[in-house]
């Protein structure tokens, strides 16, 4: 059941509070990554934005696919994957990996000693092996050790409430 008191809704999360516990997670702005990989079929990727650093010593990063996603397994049971952090002006490159096919057609690309395929001109990059994978609900947390990483000076694209936007640091 939702309550609103003045401009803020309360409620505890649900089955029937759904869309209101998405509305509250989307206040959290977050950063845009393509997460590509090769598996048997040959490369591919997915737009992703539950990206996060996890470790400094060791290098750890995760992320979490959906297990609804048909891709998910794929990337649970990769050897190596790639997180690409996405800049401002890459909208098109998010949507692009959101489509069901042929994601690397036409794209600049190169590929790791790992066979992982890798996106280039994107703001960062993180080149890892796979370290563990853990179920959590609706969702995988997969964590990969980083064995190189790479970024360039720009600002990112951003999630926030449903929309893509930009960052721009507060004087």
């Amino acid at each position: 059941m939702d309550e609103t008191v003045s401009d803020e809704t309360l409620f505890i999360p649900g089955a029937e509070t759904k869309r209101a516990f998405r509305d509250a997670l989307g206040r959290f702005a977050t950063g845009v990554t393509v997460v590509t990989t090769l598996g048997p079929q040959g490369p591919v990727g997915v737009t992703a934005n539950s990206f996060a650093a996890l470790s400094l010593d060791p290098p750890l990063v995760l992320w979490a696919p959906a297990k609804t996603s048909r891709r998910c397994s794929v990337f649970v049971e990769a050897r190596a994957f790639a997180v690409h952090v996405l800049a401002e002006d890459q909208l098109a490159l998010s949507r692009h990996f959101t489509q069901p096919d042929d994601h690397f057609a036409g794209l600049p690309t190169s590929t790791s000693p790992e066979g992982t395929p890798l996106l280039e001109g994107t703001l960062a990059r993180f080149e890892c092996l796979h370290e563990a994978a853990h179920d959590a609900g609706d969702h995988v947390i997969v964590i990969g050790r980083v064995l190189r990483a790479r970024f360039r000076k720009g600002r990112p694209l951003v999630f926030s409430q449903g929309a893509y936007g930009s960052f721009t640091a507060l004087p």
